[in-house]
């Protein structure tokens, strides 16, 4: 296990999927906050994890944007 997870995180993902996703419940475009390694869905006001470079797309696991 590596002591820095985080970087490991943000090598690994791809931001041609960019152009692939879509939000889950709306299927609009998402944006991605590099910061945070998640996936940003303005319209449906979440913020979808990315976790060892794999978006998780799920609703449930969505972090509700204030």
């Amino acid at each position: 296990m590596s002591d820095m997870p985080e970087e490991e995180d943000r090598a690994a993902f791809d931001r041609r999927m960019l152009e692939a996703l879509v939000c889950p419940l709306t299927q609009a475009p998402l944006h991605y906050d590099a910061a945070r390694q998640e996936l940003i869905s303005k319209p449906a006001h979440l913020a979808f994890p990315i976790r060892a470079g794999i978006p998780i797309m799920v609703p449930d696991e969505a972090r509700p944007l204030d």
